[in-house]
């Protein structure tokens, strides 16, 4: 028998990643631009539904606070969403809101000169107010890294080895949130998962007027059918005795949105009252902003493989942090409860639908700003149980991880320089987060627990992120170990032609300003 040729057992690298539909700049008909927009929108509703439900009923507010909530989350992440697909980065990302805050916020929660406040309302207002302080201090550090070009100074300290582990836990580094919660309620989050893969891949082939409708609308198919089904089981008296966590996990009537939600209601600015500034509060803030900062920069270079685009330059990538520091901006300014990064669920949907389009993007913003003025029809959408969500973010997350595993193509992966980098960069972003995460679940305080709370903060929230952590393991590790003659192995000679905006001609048509802006802002 013959020996195979080289090409027949490996596969050359590639730019951009092919089969796609639609790339950033091409779009489907109108119609279809809609639907999927649709459909991105109704993704995004579980991160803006779940974090106010985990933090207004704790610091004191109503049903109805939390619905004003949602609502303004969704309102500026729709705004954010169009800001920065318009005159950021230019990728199809929504943003939307972040866990990174959470430690800070829960910290400014747990301030004994919030907690002891006696009346509920009056509680979460101050708070409220005390979170929009630390947010708009917090969001200068996007503002200065992005508008400065020093994210983009820093980025040329990146080589496709070193991103490899921080794009990949973006989406691994999410594991919690995926079947844990579907365990929750197995008998609407399992049918779902299964659902959502026989759709988007089994029957992917399936076509109406040359439409592949299940791969490209599994999406909103397959929640619907088990949205329907969970009503059904919630009507027919299923979980009326059950514990109260399961009736949480798996009632449609449970969340109290559509009740609660006023016909129309537009949010608007210090609508909570005037920020209050402590510098403590803004201090640890400003490590959740870091955060999202590396989250982000990893969600955008996972965004760009599945438009079917080049890795952004380092000037586009500084802008969008610039753009995302305005965005965390509004949320202190329109008091959304947190801060802001890009979703990485949606991030995923991309690949999922094998459409890049930025115009889908920019119909799901307007969606989003549509139904959080709307705010009967919109909270319709939102009580969605989230176990449905969580089923399709096993799914989501997973292929936004493989997409930074897809990044050593460009690398020597027969190194043991490269393998012993990826490995411990990949552990210690999945073990050091656990660890701190364990750590707080079972002594209610984080690891570092000083008399110096920001400093408390600022620690429990940098490692407690995967991706973050990863990226510091990872670029010390490549800048430092043997490399001065292994430029070729970390993939650099393929990285340097994406550093500068002018060095690959396909730059100018991905990610050039609209407007014919770049006559003021001239690419570096």
């Amino acid at each position: 028998m013959e020996a195979p040729k080289p090409e027949e057992i490996s596969h050359p690298p590639m730019d951009q990643l092919q089969g796609f539909e639609y790339c950033i700049d091409s779009n489907p008909s109108w119609g279809e631009a809609i639907a999927l927009g649709f459909q991105h929108y109704i993704l995004a509703l579980g991160t803006a539904v779940m974090i106010p439900t985990m933090l207004v009923n704790y610091i004191g507010g109503t049903d109805d606070d939390k619905v004003r909530v949602v609502q303004t989350l969704l309102f500026v992440g729709g705004i954010n969403t169009l800001l920065q697909t318009l005159f950021g980065t230019r990728l199809p990302t929504v943003i939307g809101g972040s866990h990174a805050f959470l430690v800070p916020i829960i910290s400014i929660i747990h301030d004994s000169s919030f907690s002891q406040i006696p009346d509920p309302h009056e509680r979460f207002i101050q708070t409220m107010r005390a979170i929009q302080g630390a947010l708009i201090v917090a969001s200068s550090i996007q503002i200065v890294l992005g508008y400065s070009q020093l994210w983009g100074i820093c980025s040329r300290f990146f080589s496709p080895l070193g991103m490899v582990p921080v794009i990949s836990l973006v989406g691994f580094g999410l594991f919690d949130r995926g079947f844990p919660l579907v365990g929750k309620c197995v008998e609407i989050g399992v049918p779902m998962l299964l659902l959502y893969i026989a759709f988007s891949q089994y029957l992917k082939n399936f076509q109406a007027k040359h439409v592949p409708i299940f791969e490209r609308f599994a999406l909103i198919i397959s929640i619907t059918m088990i949205w329907v089904y969970a009503h059904i089981l919630t009507a027919s008296g299923a979980y009326r005795h059950r514990p109260i966590i399961t009736q949480v996990s798996c009632r449609t009537d449970k969340a109290n949105l559509i009740s609660s939600a006023p016909w129309i209601k537009i949010p608007y600015p210090l609508q909570w009252g005037a920020p209050t500034f402590d510098a403590s509060h803004a201090f640890g803030m400003m490590a959740a902003v870091l955060v999202s900062l590396i989250e982000s920069t990893g969600a955008y270079k996972a965004a760009s493989r599945l438009a079917s685009a080049t890795p952004p330059p380092a000037h586009v990538l500084s802008r969008g942090i610039g753009w995302q520091g305005v965005g965390v901006l509004l949320d202190g300014l329109f008091g959304t409860g947190t801060g802001s990064t890009v979703s990485v669920e949606n991030v995923g949907l991309l690949g999922a639908t094998r459409v890049g389009s930025r115009r889908v993007i920019q119909i799901s913003a307007g969606f989003m700003i549509f139904f959080s003025i709307l705010g009967k029809f919109g909270a319709l959408f939102a009580s969605i149980p989230f176990t449905i969500f969580a089923a399709v973010y096993c799914v989501l997350f997973g292929l936004v991880a493989s997409v930074g595993l897809s990044f050593l193509q460009f690398t020597n992966m027969n190194s043991m320089r490269n393998l012993f980098i990826t490995g411990v960069a990949l552990f210690l972003g999945l073990s050091v987060p656990e660890y701190f995460r364990e750590y707080t679940l079972s002594s209610h305080h984080g690891p570092a627990h000083t008399n110096a709370g920001w400093f408390n903060d600022f620690i429990n929230t940098i490692f407690s992120s995967s991706p973050t952590v990863a990226l510091i393991v990872a670029v010390f590790l490549d800048n430092t170990l043997d490399y001065k003659d292994t430029a070729k192995d970390r993939g650099m000679p393929w990285w340097a032609k994406f550093r500068t905006f002018r060095g690959d001609s396909r730059n100018e048509e991905f990610y050039t300003l609209p407007f014919n802006l770049n006559r003021f802002f001239p690419p570096a």
